[in-house]
C-alpha cells in the first residue's frame, strides 16, 4: 500500500534517463525484504548471464559453451534450493526400503528464495534468444538486471520474454491517464480475485483437505470445486495485479490467462492457463526435442516429458509430478482420440472442468497418499453424503459462492461478449465510478486479511 504509489510517483518525477536506475533500485528493496542476503545469489546469476551472452556474440563459434555455462549456472541454483531435499529424501527413503545400511545423505535447512523458478526461466529465455540469434546481447548490466528482476513480476510473472521486455526499459514512458486508469482497474479486479474469492474459498478449503475423513462427499466436491476457483483467484489475480502495476508506468506485460475454466478440453485449458510457462516449455523443451513431427511414439515422450518438467517446475514433490503427469496423459488422450470423439462445447467445458479439478487433488494435498485418500473418499459407495453438522457455517458458503460467480460472469463477459471485466470500463463515467466504489467496499467487507501469501510465491 505504500511501496507501489511511491515508486510509481517517482518514477514520473525521475528524468527518464534514470528511471531504469530507480526501477532497480526499487526491486532490489522490494525482492530483499524477504532474506536480504539472497540479493547476492541473484545478482551473481544475473552477472553470468549478462557475460555469456556478452561473449556469445564475441565468440561466435564458442557461443554453445557459454550458452551451457547460463544454462548450468542457472539450473544449478534450482538444483541447490529447490531439488535437493527431494532427491537426497528420495534417496535415503530408497537406501532404506533396500536395507542399505550406510549413513543417509544430509537434508539442508534452506528457505527457497522467493519465485525462483519464475526469474530463473526468464533469464534462461534471454541466453537461449541470444544463442539462436534472435535477441542481441544487452550491454547495459543495469537493464540487464532490471530485465531480471522488474518489481511487478519478479516473484510470480508473468514470465517474460527478452523481445517483448527490454526494449521497454529504453522508452520514455509519459504518464498516460488512460493507461494508469487501466491498470489501477487490473489491479482492483485482482485484489478482488485474491483477497475476496481466493482467501475466502481457502478457509473451507484448508479446513476440509485437513479433515478429509470427517467429512461427507458433498463437502468433499465442494472443496475440490471450489480450490479450482480459489487457485484460479489466487494466480490470475496476482498476475492481474503483477500487469496492472506495470500499466501505470507504462509497461505493457503479456497476458497470462484467458478463462481457463472456459477451456473445452485439456490441450486449450493449457493454451489459457499460466500462459508464458506453457509457451516457455513449447518453445524451449517440446519444439526442440521434434513436437509431433517424428511420430506418434516421439510425441508421446516429448509431452509427457514436458508436463514431467512442468510438474516438478511447480515444486519438489511427487504430488507435483502426478499433476503434470496426468495432465501430459489426457493431451495424449485428446490427440489420438480427438477426431473420433463428437461433442458440444458445454460437454467438453464441463469435462474438462472435472478433469483439472480431479487433478488440483493432487496439486494441493502434501502427499500422494493424502490425494489417493482423498479421491478415494469421494468415490467409494461406503462415504455418506453429508455428516452431521458440517454445514452448520452457511454464510461462509454463501459469500464464496458470490465470489466464484462474479469471476465467472467477468469470464463469460469477457469471453462471449467480448467485452472486460464487469461494468469497470462501461462507456458512462457514472457507472464505471460505481463499480470501482462497490468494488472496493467487497474487498473491505468480504476480504480475508490475514496474511495468506499468494500459492505461486513457493515457486
Amino acid at each position: 500500500m505504500l511501496f507501489f504509489p511511491v515508486v510509481t510517483l517517482l518514477y514520473y518525477l525521475v528524468d527518464y534517463r534514470w528511471r531504469w536506475l530507480l526501477l532497480l533500485l526499487a526491486s532490489c528493496y522490494f525482492y530483499m525484504v524477504f532474506i536480504p542476503a539472497y540479493i547476492l545469489i541473484l545478482f551473481a546469476i544475473i552477472a553470468i548471464d549478462y557475460t555469456a551472452a556478452i561473449w556469445m556474440e564475441k565468440l561466435p563459434g564458442k557461443k554453445k559453451i557459454f550458452l551451457l555455462l547460463s544454462i548450468v549456472a542457472n539450473l544449478s541454483l534450482l538444483a541447490v534450493f529447490k531439488y535437493y531435499n527431494f532427491f537426497t529424501g528420495n534417496v535415503n527413503a530408497l537406501l532404506e526400503l533396500l536395507n542399505v545400511h550406510i549413513s543417509p545423505l544430509p537434508v539442508w535447512k534452506i528457505i527457497l528464495p522467493v519465485g525462483l523458478s519464475f526469474h530463473t526461466f526468464q533469464a534462461m529465455s534471454y541466453t537461449i534468444e541470444v544463442y539462436r540469434g534472435h535477441q542481441k546481447a544487452e550491454k547495459h548490466f543495469g537493464i540487464y538486471a532490471l530485465y531480471v528482476m522488474f518489481y511487478p513480476q519478479l516473484v510470480a510473472g508473468p514470465i517474460e520474454r527478452p523481445s517483448q521486455l527490454l526494449p521497454q526499459f529504453y522508452k520514455k514512458h509519459d504518464a498516460d491517464y488512460d493507461g494508469i486508469i487501466r491498470g489501477l482497474k487490473m489491479m482492483l479486479w485482482g485484489f478482488f480475485m485474491k483477497v475476496v474469492v481466493a482467501d475466502r474459498l481457502a478457509l473451507y478449503v484448508d479446513y476440509v483437505y485437513a479433515h478429509a475423513e470427517w467429512h461427507g462427499r458433498l463437502a468433499l466436491i465442494i472443496s475440490v470445486f471450489f480450490y479450482s476457483f480459489q487457485i484460479y483467484g489466487d494466480f490470475a489475480g496476482y498476475s492481474l495485479i503483477a500487469i496492472g502495476a506495470a500499466k501505470t508506468i507504462g509497461f505493457t506485460l503479456e497476458d497470462n490467462f484467458h478463462q481457463p475454466y472456459l477451456s473445452a478440453s485439456i490441450t486449450e485449458f493449457w493454451r489459457r492457463w499460466h500462459i508464458t510457462l506453457s509457451g516457455w516449455f513449447r518453445d524451449y523443451v517440446y519444439i526442440p526435442l521434434g513436437g509431433n513431427r517424428n511420430g506418434p511414439a516421439r510425441y508421446l515422450f516429448n509431452i509427457l516429458l514436458v508436463f514431467l518438467l512442468s510438474g516438478l517446475w511447480h515444486g519438489a514433490n511427487w504430488t507435483f509430478v502426478v499433476w503434470g503427469l496426468l495432465h501430459g496423459f489426457f493431451i495424449v488422450l485428446e490427440f489420438f482420440l480427438g477426431k473420433k470423439i463428437k461433442g458440444s462445447r458445454t460437454a467438453g467445458i464441463g469435462y474438462s472442468f472435472i478433469i483439472v479439478s480431479l487433478c488440483w487433488v493432487f496439486f494441493r494435498s502434501a502427499s500422494l497418499h493424502d490425494a489417493m485418500g482423498f479421491i478415494g473418499r469421494i468415490f467409494n459407495p461406503a462415504t455418506p453424503w453429508v455428516v452431521a453438522g458440517e454445514f452448520n457455517a452457511r454464510i461462509l458458503l454463501v459469500y464464496s459462492f458470490f465470489g466464484i460467480a462474479c469471476v465467472l460472469a467477468a469470464d463469460f463477459r469477457k469471453a462471449f461478449l467480448n467485452r472486460d471485466n464487469l461494468l469497470l470500463h462501461h462507456k458512462k463515467t457514472g457507472i464505471r465510478l460505481v463499480s470501482c466504489v462497490a468494488i472496493l467496499v467487497l474487498i473491505v467487507l468480504l476480504g480475508v486479511f490475514d496474511g495468506a501469501q499468494f500459492i505461486y510465491f513457493q515457486f
